[in-house]
């Protein structure tokens, strides 16, 4: 959730840092819409997100990759973004906040990076939507022995170094966050599968909160390259609890939810909430998670 903060920022620590004096939360509370995901630099999603370089990492974001054509993207305006380790607790982008700044556009798309002092990162063109794509680097090896990392997209009046949870001003309630490796081997992610009439559907949302309570959207896809089955991936999840939740939408009616633990779940006013443990792994693991959501229509 995104909390509306007033705030005086200083413009000279925009080129070095953030600064921020006491800020005071404002009603109403607005759902962040829209997803963001890693891809190359021309847009194209990697398979697993597993890339054999940290430089090969660009974040991309708008309504989401296979999301319904009336799907929404991000709202307008500008975010700021940031890598961490899994946890959170470790920050590895290695410049000042002020040079990690980009700016969404009316059509929910990245428009452009808001460089202070020069420093803006190196961008892309995503040939499949035309908006921008953001290189992550520069930042730290993760201390996560699977190789995992963990990207964070906030609204930049959101920033609150003062709040509760914040992961290095970034607050998990205001924040879109994906998951993505390098130079790993480990396979470990939550699929969401969406049953109609005896058949696999694709195009339907599935909402994924990670163990800090950021979350974000994907969508179910069939993208055999990217060993996609008609799935909702969540991939390279880190160890801890997760949580996903689907909802009543175009396509799907639901009707029960099977869980990874083997429970049936039955929806409470067209929503399910589906809590998804992720046991800890090493090198060379290969797990699924599944949660299978049976539609009545």
């Amino acid at each position: 959730m995104i909390r509306k903060i007033l705030s005086v920022i200083s413009v000279c620590a925009l080129a070095v840092g953030l600064s921020l004096t006491a800020a005071v939360a404002a009603p109403p509370l607005v759902q962040l819409s829209g997803a963001i995901f890693t891809s190359d630099a021309s847009g194209v999603p990697v398979n697993l997100n597993h890339y054999a370089d940290k430089r090969d990492v660009y974040l991309n974001g708008g309504p989401g990759i296979n999301a319904p054509a009336d799907a929404a993207g991000l709202p307008p305006g500008v975010y700021a973004f940031q890598v961490t380790s899994p946890s959170g607790k470790t920050l590895l982008s290695n410049d000042p906040v002020g040079c990690r700044r980009v700016t969404i556009g009316d059509n929910g798309l990245f428009q452009d990076v808001l460089p202070s002092g020069g420093c803006g990162h190196v961008t892309g063109i995503d040939g499949e939507h035309g908006g921008i794509t953001v290189q992550l680097y520069p930042y730290d090896d993760t201390p996560n022995p699977g190789g995992v990392y963990k990207v964070w997209l906030t609204p930049y009046d959101a920033l609150d170094c003062n709040a509760a949870g914040n992961k290095h001003c970034f607050v998990p309630g205001d924040s879109k966050t994906d998951n993505y490796k390098v130079k790993a081997t480990a396979i470990v992610e939550i699929d969401t599968r969406f049953h109609r009439n005896g058949d696999l559907v694709d195009g339907l949302a599935a909402t994924w909160t990670d163990t800090l309570g950021a979350s974000n959207v994907k969508y179910s896809e069939y993208a055999p390259s990217r060993l996609a089955f008609h799935e909702a991936h969540v991939e390279a999840v880190e160890e801890g609890t997760h949580k996903i939740t689907v909802v009543d939408q175009a396509g799907c009616t639901i009707g029960r939810v099977l869980t990874p633990n083997g429970n049936w779940v039955k929806p409470n006013k067209g929503r399910v909430s589906v809590s998804v443990s992720v046991a800890s792994y090493s090198s060379g693991a290969d797990v699924t998670y599944f949660v299978d959501v049976y539609c009545i229509n």
